[in-house]
């Protein structure tokens, strides 16, 4: 490249990681124990586990519609908004309640044993270390601005990902790969090792911080699939209200004909009528598949909340199947635990470049003239001396989530 292009380049990278460093580092740093957010809540005893029963007794299910009779008598000014199981048990059921069905931060959780339909807890999200974690990490307490705001420190962070691969082959090509010069002052140390983990991580800052990025899209394109897809599908029942709770079928009944409309594959979730995964006149009950990669991918069935008959199936559209993949690709659950120290330690080496890029700009005023530096690594520190190179970090995410 020539002198003009390098002068552009250096600074779209400039002020690009300028600017979004400080909340990366802190989307790195509250991202670091939400990577391990099950084993963390083993430990604090917050996760809810269920007991252990006799054989007899284990395999038994009791009727879904039991199960919400058991919620609705612990909090009867609620309505049910969700009910899921985890990923890896069924022996539990998780009921979302919240003041009306529309989105609201003010819920409560109930866990009920799936087989004795006994109370197990009510769980609080809403509090502690690590709720303060997810909700620095996803919006910064400020609702769908913060979501926003912290996506578009992320799409920051792709350009200067991007600029500062540009930057890399000009202003490294004298020094061979992975040279840290130690010998020299710490500033030149500092940046040959700012180089070198930001070029390593490469690859995996673009992924987690593209992943984040759209999970911070999350409700606006939740909204758009309402409009875009349920609203051709709801047209048969316009005009018509919101199905009262007591001329609603069996929950139970909707759960079986949508498992049995999909072989194969396992629930989810299930939305209530008139909440944001659903419509006013359905219990809409989200599949899962058995693989890896189809585990994480939903299939919706809409059931007639009245007659639990199914009305559709549709497949989920391109941008919702994106939102789906990004998350566990965001926070590496998807691979286990060899996969979560993997992520763990990427995200470590990410806090030490961005920190260092920090550094280095903090000490581009202040240079120290060294009467023995070659004039190659004169010239190498003078051309990186306001540039900060890849700066991969992960960007705001879970979600759903949650993620």
């Amino acid at each position: 490249m020539n002198t003009r292009r390098i002068k552009t380049w250096t600074w779209v990278h400039k002020w690009s990681s300028l600017v979004c460093t400080v909340f990366m580092l802190l989307l790195c740093l509250t991202g670091l124990p939400l990577i391990f957010h099950h084993e963390i809540g083993h430990l604090l005893g917050t996760e809810v586990e269920a007991p252990e029963l006799p054989a007899d007794r284990a395999k038994q299910r009791v009727s879904l519609d039991d199960v919400l009779t058991t919620a609705k008598s612990l909090h009867p000014d609620r309505v049910v908004q969700f009910v899921s199981q985890e990923e890896d048990s069924d022996k539990i059921w998780f009921v979302t309640m919240t003041p009306t069905p529309a989105p609201t931060d003010d819920f409560k959780s109930v866990a009920i044993d799936a087989r004795t339909g006994q109370l197990l807890a009510q769980p609080k999200f809403d509090e502690g270390f690590m709720y303060v974690m997810f909700k620095l990490h996803v919006d910064l307490f400020a609702g769908l601005a913060g979501k926003l705001f912290l996506g578009f420190m992320g799409l920051l962070l792709l350009v200067a990902i991007v600029s500062g691969v540009v930057l890399y082959s000009p202003f490294m090509r004298k020094l061979e790969f992975g040279t840290v010069r130690r010998e020299r002052r710490p500033r030149l140390k500092w940046l040959d090792l700012h180089n070198l983990l930001g070029v390593v991580t490469l690859v995996w800052a673009f992924t987690v911080g593209a992943t984040g990025m759209i999970n911070t899209w999350a409700d606006l394109i939740i909204k758009y699939w309402q409009y875009d897809q349920l609203s051709h599908l709801l047209a048969p029942y316009q005009g018509q209200p919101l199905v009262p709770v007591a001329e609603r079928g069996s929950v139970q009944r909707s759960l079986e004909v949508a498992v049995q409309s999909a072989p194969g594959n396992k629930l989810s979730f299930i939305a209530f009528p008139g909440t944001a995964f659903s419509s006013p006149h359905h219990t809409t009950v989200f599949l899962r598949g058995n693989t890896p990669i189809t585990s994480k991918l939903l299939q919706p069935v809409l059931v007639d909340a009245k007659t639990t008959e199914i009305t559709a199936s549709p497949h989920l559209p391109w941008y919702l199947t994106a939102l789906l993949v990004s998350q566990p690709l965001h926070f590496g659950d998807y691979g286990g635990m060899p996969m979560q120290i993997i992520w763990a330690l990427l995200d470590i080496a990410t806090i030490i470049v961005l920190g260092s890029g920090l550094y280095l700009w903090l000490k581009r005023g202040n240079p120290v003239h060294e009467h023995s530096k070659s004039k190659d690594e004169a010239r190498t520190a003078g051309a990186q001396g306001d540039a900060l190179t890849p700066t991969p970090q992960p960007a705001a995410a879970k979600a759903l989530t949650s993620t």
